[in-house]
Formats: C-alpha cells, sequence, structure tokens
C-alpha cells in the first residue's frame, strides 16, 4: 500500500480499498515506512523484493519505473500525469467535476463567472475546461485567474494578486476554485479586500474535504468525488489481475456525486426581491411537500406574476426550482449510507418510498437506489 493518507483524497480511496478487502480472508496489506522516509541504505524496491508482494497500490512513488518493470499487478492513483502506462488507472472524471460547479452556480441564478486554478497542473486544467463549457453554453464566459511565476506562489506573496483579481471581477460572481485547498485562498483573499462570501463572491471548491471546508470562514462548498467507490472497484480490479494474468490493465473514473452546499454558496445571486425571497422560501421549507402555491402566497405576490419572473429571470417554473432543490437534498442523503430509502422518503414529506422512487427518478433518470449503488461501494 504506497499511497499515504493524510488527504481526504486518498483516505477516501483507502476506505473502498479496505471495504473490499474485509470481504477477503487472505488480504495482508504492508505500508513501508520506507515509503514515507526513504532512506539511501535500504530502497523501496529493495523492500517490494523481499516482500514478495502479490498486488500493489500505489500513487507516483519514487522509483515508480522500476516498480512496474517487476511485473507485479499495480493499480495506481496517478497525480501528475493523467495515466501510467503499464498498470491500472484509477483517475477523476475532471471534466465532470468542472461541470457540476458551473450547475451549481448556474441552478443559483449566477450570470458571472470565474475559475481559479493551477495552469501548469493537468487535471486544473481539465476542470477549468468542464466549468468554461457549461458556462459558455448557457451564454457567459468565465473570467480566468492567471498564475503568477512559480516564486512567487507562496500564500503571502500571492494573496494581494488574488485580491486584485478579485476586485477586478463583476459581481456578484460564481467562483470555481480548482481544489479545496486553492478555495480556502479564495476565501482568505476575498477577507483581505473586503468582499462578502457567499453574497458578492460565491465559492466552490473540490475534493469536499471536511477538515478544510468546516474551518473556512464561511464554511466552504466543495464538489464531492465518489472515492469510496472508485477506492472498492479498484481493489475488485487488482484482486481479478493477482488471481488471472490476462486480466488486462483498464482506467477506473472516479465520479463527481454531488456539490456539498455550505454557506459559501448558500446565496441566490437575483436582483428581484420577489424570486430571491421566494428560492429563500423554497430552501428553509424543502422538506415539506410545498406546492407553487405555497411560494407565491410567501411573497404575497399572485402565482402567475411569481412563475412569470421565476420563467425571466431563472428560466424555470416555481416547481422546476422546488424540485431541483428537493433531489439535491435527496441525493445529499443518499451519501449518507446508514440513511434507509424510507426514512429519507419519511423526513422528506413522501407518502412512500414508490412515490420519492418516482419523483427521484423523474429528475435523475434513476431510482434512488440505483444512484446510491453508482455512487457508493
Amino acid at each position: 500500500m504506497l499511497l499515504n493518507p493524510s488527504r481526504n483524497y486518498t483516505r477516501g480511496l483507502i476506505s473502498g480499498i479496505a471495504k473490499y478487502a474485509r470481504l477477503q480472508s487472505d488480504w495482508v496489506f504492508y505500508r513501508p515506512l520506507h515509503y514515507r522516509e526513504p532512506t539511501p541504505e535500504r530502497s523501496l524496491v529493495q523492500i517490494l523484493r523481499e516482500l514478495k508482494p502479490h498486488g500493489i497500490f500505489m500513487r507516483e512513488p519514487e522509483q515508480m519505473e522500476k516498480i512496474i518493470e517487476m511485473g507485479i499487478p499495480t493499480v495506481s492513483y496517478p497525480y501528475t500525469v493523467e495515466l501510467i502506462p503499464g498498470v491500472a488507472n484509477v483517475a477523476a472524471d475532471h471534466i465532470a467535476i468542472g461541470q457540476m460547479a458551473a450547475r451549481h452556480f448556474l441552478d443559483r441564478g449566477f450570470q458571472h463567472f470565474a475559475y481559479n486554478g493551477f495552469d501548469d497542473w493537468w487535471w486544473s486544467r481539465r476542470r477549468r475546461e468542464g466549468f468554461c463549457e457549461v458556462v459558455r453554453q448557457a451564454g457567459y464566459e468565465a473570467n480566468i485567474y492567471e498564475l503568477p511565476p512559480e516564486e512567487r506562489r507562496t500564500w503571502d506573496k500571492e494573496l494581494p494578486a488574488i485580491g486584485r483579481w478579485l476586485r477586478s471581477l463583476p459581481l456578484p460572481v460564481g467562483l470555481m476554485a480548482c481544489n479545496d485547498d486553492r478555495a480556502e485562498l479564495i476565501i482568505e483573499a476575498c477577507r483581505a479586500v473586503g468582499l462578502s462570501i457567499p453574497d458578492q463572491v460565491a465559492v466552490v471548491g473540490v475534493d469536499n474535504d471536511p477538515l478544510v471546508c468546516e474551518l473556512c470562514s464561511p464554511p466552504l462548498s466543495s464538489v464531492s468525488l465518489g472515492l469510496e467507490k472508485a477506492g472498492y472497484e479498484s481493489a475488485a480490479l487488482l484482486d481479478q489481475m493477482i488471481r488471472d494474468r490476462t486480466v488486462e490493465p483498464r482506467t477506473i473514473l472516479i465520479e463527481p456525486t454531488h456539490v456539498e452546499t455550505r454557506l459559501s454558496t448558500d446565496t441566490m445571486a437575483v436582483s428581484d426581491q420577489y424570486v430571491a425571497a421566494s428560492v429563500r422560501f423554497i430552501r428553509d421549507n424543502i422538506r415539506r411537500n410545498i406546492s407553487a402555491k405555497d411560494v407565491a402566497d410567501s411573497v404575497l405576490l399572485s402565482r402567475r406574476a411569481l412563475e412569470k419572473r421565476f420563467r425571466r429571470i431563472l428560466g424555470k417554473s416555481i416547481l422546476d426550482e422546488v424540485r431541483r432543490m428537493r433531489v439535491e437534498l435527496v441525493v445529499r442523503m443518499l451519501m449518507d449510507r446508514h440513511m434507509k430509502i424510507h426514512d429519507i422518503a419519511e423526513a422528506l414529506g413522501f407518502p412512500s418510498t414508490s412515490h420519492l422512487s418516482r419523483y427521484f427518478r423523474s429528475q435523475m433518470g434513476m431510482s434512488p437506489i440505483q444512484y446510491r449503488q453508482r455512487n457508493l461501494a
């Protein structure tokens, strides 16, 4: 196991690997200390030759090429390159991650968008491509942050540059950061230049690392990834490769599951006070089975008049927004494997699980059980 569990990304993968391993009676893991603290006296390749492992899980350790040459069935979770030849790979669908973040802002009525990431990291560029693609399809353009030279990328040196860039953006703006760490820097820069979050700058990150997201002020919304499922599938693949050497290595995609919404994007970027108040009412009462009339009554406007405002400003009906928010909540609940479908239906006021299933399928094209199976190990 040549994986460092210090980050949420890797811990999620390892969790899935461990879940698969519990189904096996003969799996034993070795995590060589020399992987984390190599010494010239004893290289990682030497350790592996002594251990004679049946399979390897690795990120991108030193002497990676020599490890691959050993011919041991291997699953890699690459970072600096898209795919590592000669082994099975597990890689995130970065285009889909960016697309999900863009839709998160579009659903909240944003018309101004921005992306802040790393030009010299391929995965950041892919996330930017997905984000900009959806924004462009909606008829808008995203403002892209220009990364300074590498010697000026320390936190204290880059913070002023990001602050100036943020000040140049049209407001309110929906801003995607390439990951949670980058989003934390954006939030700090907003505070430094006096921009409020989420009213002026709404920020979403990637990875949904609770240790980062919950310590941000305000707490950070983030695209959550199906890490545990990918880890589980990669362990199953390695098991096949160990048992049958004719099994070809393949690539497993880590799919984004949902945006875990916290205060950093908990806003509606519309100037119409009736629409903004209506969306707040829907959000505050989304666990109830509310109607379009309930929403209109809450803002003392006729349903017909409010429908016209929704169509003009958000491009959707009142009930479209109610359904979107309810399904978004169902998705978050489904990601908690301890919640039964029956409990979710009951918590949201559905008469039965079959009613919930039909409602969910009409929006997502699959049942709640299928969605859970698709995204959880």
